[in-house]
């Protein structure tokens, strides 16, 4: 397997202070910026849109990881494409038209990828898995950063990657929620190579430190 790569979630950024925290990401380990859109309506909360996410882009020195928790997505394709974003990931449960939706990222000139709550097995993706760069698999129910790590998920990441494997793909899998270095290895081992983590990283002592040591522990 590749190397396993971290994306700090900026959602649990200091906003008042939103340009040092982007300057850490830089020159820390992590790999991505993973960028959460919430409209309030697919889920409770509200997040940012695309004037934040341009802000983001201005000062990122790697690419913009963008989850979007929102209503039919692809009304908005183009113009998260336009203001940085690099890898757009949906909701398998928020577009009706899904394979439609992933040739529009493409067409943006963006990696596609869909992502899954907890509760929607990774089934669903039998068919569309080819055309997926990446899988997001919630580790919680999304909405709220700081929520607690389901065990569920282990056995979730085994099979969409035992799918991949049959399938001959090497298709990323990433995991977002409760992210932690106590967990970290075990998702690896059961086949996920990209790791969101928000509160744990932003909520550290020392912020890079932490991602470098989250970053060593998955890859070990």
């Amino acid at each position: 397997m590749s190397k396993v790569l971290i994306a700090p979630s900026m959602l649990a950024a200091d906003f008042g202070n939103l340009q040092r925290d982007i300057e850490m990401v830089n020159k820390s380990e992590a790999d991505w910026f993973h960028i959460d859109v919430m409209d309030g309506h697919f889920v409770p909360n509200i997040s940012y849109g695309m004037p934040v996410i341009q802000a983001i882009k201005k000062h990122a020195t790697k690419p913009l990881d963008v989850h979007l928790m929102i209503e039919k997505p692809e009304r908005y394709i183009e113009e998260f494409a336009k203001v940085g974003a690099d890898i757009i990931t949906v909701h398998h449960e928020s577009t009706i038209h899904l394979h439609r939706t992933l040739t529009q990222i493409e067409d943006a000139g963006c990696k596609a990828g869909v992502v899954l709550n907890l509760t929607t097995p990774v089934s669903v993706l039998e068919d569309i898995l080819p055309k997926c760069y990446m899988v997001l698999l919630m580790s919680i129910n999304p909405g709220f950063g700081g929520q607690k790590f389901e065990d569920m998920t282990y056995n979730r990441v085994k099979k969409l990657r035992q799918m991949a494997n049959e399938k001959g793909l090497n298709t990323r899998i990433e995991i977002d929620g409760g992210v932690t270095d106590k967990n970290a290895k075990a998702l690896v081992d059961a086949g996920a190579d990209v790791l969101v983590a928000g509160s744990y990283i932003f909520r550290s002592e020392d912020q890079s430190e932490t991602i470098k040591h989250l970053k060593a522990v998955a890859n070990r």
